[in-house]
């Protein structure tokens, strides 16, 4: 419903006449009243076929307006209208529509403009105009209807008392639809888009992009320019209304801004805290383009189900799973490793990020690429869930992981802490508070939660599921260069090259014969070693020290403290680091020597491969054809001689050097 400044008939029956004795009234300025009718033919920007359309209109460069938006609708009827005052005829409004996206820039349809010095004062002229995209092709047409009414300046006094940075107009259709999009959601749907393949136009590599689009929410990804592309985006869907569950996907090459291919997937089927991970076929695509995506589905009142001690018999649950993942019964499914189960009780003294001291708080409970979500608390910090969630183990050497965010208006979340717990070392069945920490788990951060976890798992499934490659991670935080965490690395490597070195060392001190009693004994564990060595020597030389450590662990109860230090080395030194607060220039210094020697290192490397290269193609004729020589020789005396009894030439030429 627009406002007027005309309020009654008697007004109006003045307009007529200022209009026809404009020349003798004190007409100051002009008031332009546009009403935006209808679009026609407008084009398809969305994966599901449509669009949604809305309109800016500008007036000297300036947005004065901007229309309610119609979704799914290439016809759009908008009826909405508003009145500016102008002072000059001979600039042209311009229209300019778009299609909404609600989590990425808005594409661009189509403009046109409208010469308003061709609108006759007190009459409403209507205009058909025809848009134009970015390259000058037709986008359809609008339709709108403009009338100019000259303005006395008691009439531009009122008109700025009612009027809102110029404009007087209040859209009755912005209002319903700003509830609508405040509404609450019945489902959450958290998608990762992954990765494709064979995603191409005509045999060329396109920059593609994918746009996803559930009811009016859209997303819209980043570009990439690959037959393969990997874009591992995550992003938030809702479904508000239940009967429309469609997921509208359609992957498009911004060159030519041509579909490659389209998807649609009804959300109604897919289970509810689960995620599906799946690769799907593209249609109208390559025979072998395919998208992977990770889709799962919450429930607006939270995951899991609700843990009621009266109903809810656990007890008979676990013993089914226990006889499932029973050693005996091992080879029914191999790659059925095991089950966790996670009670998430509640949580106390969480960081206040809200104003008034609260927060929304709500869990995101992670396994690997498993993801479920919990219902948001509101106005607390100390939230209570009471939420039971199950798991489905692929590996038992991963980690379950859960943060608590933040809920704010427009999707936008902020972290409150996380706890990452390894599945062997779980307690089963103990109920136990666990300290937040920070987003890469080093620093304790205000906040506890309280979990009770249990998981049941096959030994003999999860040992064959060991020796496969680990199951990758698709969202995973980027590796940022850190000079703490890159000196700690290099310092642990060091000390291996130095423990090596001193091995040598030790080597070369009994070839010299300076201790003949060391150097004896030596020489004649070497020449029987030698002599009766087989090859299954070397496992059994391997559980000697696998046993040698075990007996060492057992009896020595004061080194266990000292290897669990060791193991956080290099956390530790990172938070010392922190902690001490070295300048500027003590930390470029440290890198720069580091840098320094690993440049030294490379360069040996480097080195070694390019002689070693240059050896292979004859870049040194000389050194190749020695080489040659050599091998040949090589190969004659390997042939007719053992290498037991040359390894034992070998070992006695270097013992009876000194």
């Amino acid at each position: 419903m627009c406002f007027s400044i005309f309020e009654n008939d008697e007004e109006e029956s003045d307009e007529t006449q200022k209009c026809t004795e404009g020349g003798e009234l004190d007409v100051v300025t002009l008031l332009l009243e546009v009403r935006l009718n209808n679009g026609e033919d407008l084009p398809v920007k969305d994966a599901s076929g449509s669009s949604d359309p809305y309109v800016k209109f500008r007036y000297k460069d300036n947005i004065v307006y901007k229309s309610g938006t119609i979704f799914k609708n290439l016809n759009p009827s908008w009826d909405e209208e508003f009145q500016m005052i102008v002072d000059d005829v001979t600039c042209p409004i311009r229209l300019e529509v778009f299609d909404f996206d609600r989590f990425c820039t808005d594409d661009f349809m189509g403009a046109a403009e409208v010469d308003l010095s061709q609108v006759k004062w007190c009459t409403s002229t209507e205009f058909r105009v025809d848009l134009l995209d970015e390259v000058n092709q037709s986008a359809g047409k609008v339709t709108i209807s403009v009338t100019i009414t000259p303005m006395t300046q008691l009439e531009v006094q009122q008109f700025h008392q009612k009027a809102t940075k110029g404009v007087l107009c209040v859209s009755e259709k912005k209002k319903e639809q700003r509830a609508h999009n405040t509404q609450d959601w019945e489902k959450l749907v958290n998608i990762v888009l992954v990765e494709g393949k064979g995603i191409r136009v005509d045999e060329r590599i396109p920059d593609a992009f994918c746009k996803f689009k559930l009811g009016q929410e859209k997303y819209k990804s980043k570009v990439c320019s690959n037959i393969d592309p990997k874009w591992i985006e995550q992003f938030d869907l809702h479904v508000f209304d239940s009967a429309d569950q469609m997921l509208q996907m359609a992957c498009i090459d911004r060159n030519t801004n041509s579909i490659i291919g389209r998807l649609e997937i009804d959300l109604s089927s897919v289970p509810l805290d689960e995620t599906l991970q799946h690769w799907y076929h593209l249609e109208n695509g390559p025979d072998d383009s395919q998208i992977l995506l990770l889709i799962t589905v919450s429930g607006s009142q939270g995951a899991g189900e609700t843990i009621e001690t009266d109903e809810f018999n656990y007890n008979d649950i676990r013993n089914t799973r226990i006889q499932k993942y029973d050693v005996m019964n091992s080879f029914d499914d191999i790659s059925d490793i095991g089950v966790l189960t996670v009670k998430l009780f509640c949580a106390e003294d969480l960081v206040a990020k809200d104003f008034g001291g609260k927060s929304d708080p709500f869990a995101v409970l992670e396994l690997v690429n498993t993801r479920v979500q919990t219902n948001t608390i509101y106005k607390t910090l100390s939230p209570s869930w009471n939420k039971i969630y199950t798991f489905a183990v692929k590996d038992i050497h991963t980690c379950l992981q859960v943060t608590i965010f933040d809920e704010d208006p427009n999707n936008r979340f902020e972290f409150l802490g996380r706890v990452q717990i390894p599945l062997k070392s779980i307690r089963n069945c103990e109920k136990r508070w666990y300290g937040l920490k920070d987003e890469k788990l080093r620093k304790r951060v205000k906040g506890e939660v309280l979990l009770e976890m249990d998981v049941i798992w096959n030994p003999v499934r999860a040992a064959i599921r060991t020796f496969k490659p680990k199951e990758r991670k698709y969202l995973s935080q980027e590796q940022k260069f850190k000079a703490s965490t890159f000196k700690t690395y290099f310092g642990e490597i060091k000390d291996v090259v130095n423990v090596l070195a001193s091995y040598k060392n030790q080597i070369e001190y009994l070839l010299s014969w300076h201790s003949r009693p060391k150097s004896l004994m030596a020489y004649v564990i070497f020449m029987l070693f030698v002599y009766y060595f087989e090859i299954f020597f070397i496992p059994l030389m391997i559980l000697a020290l696998f046993g040698y450590n075990f007996v060492k662990n057992k009896t020595s109860s004061r080194d266990e403290p000292r290897s669990t230090r060791s193991s956080l080395k290099g956390q530790k030194s990172e938070e010392e680091d922190e902690k001490t607060g070295t300048g500027i220039r003590d930390t470029l210094n440290s890198v720069q020597e580091t840098l320094l020697s690993v440049q030294c290192y490379l360069h040996f490397a480097t080195q070694l491969v390019q002689k070693i290269k240059n050896t292979f193609n004859f870049t040194d004729v000389w050194l190749s054809t020695l080489a040659v020589i050599v091998l040949s020789l090589a190969f004659l005396l390997l042939y007719f001689v053992p290498l037991r009894w040359i390894i034992l030439i070998w070992g006695t030429n270097k013992f009876s050097k000194n």
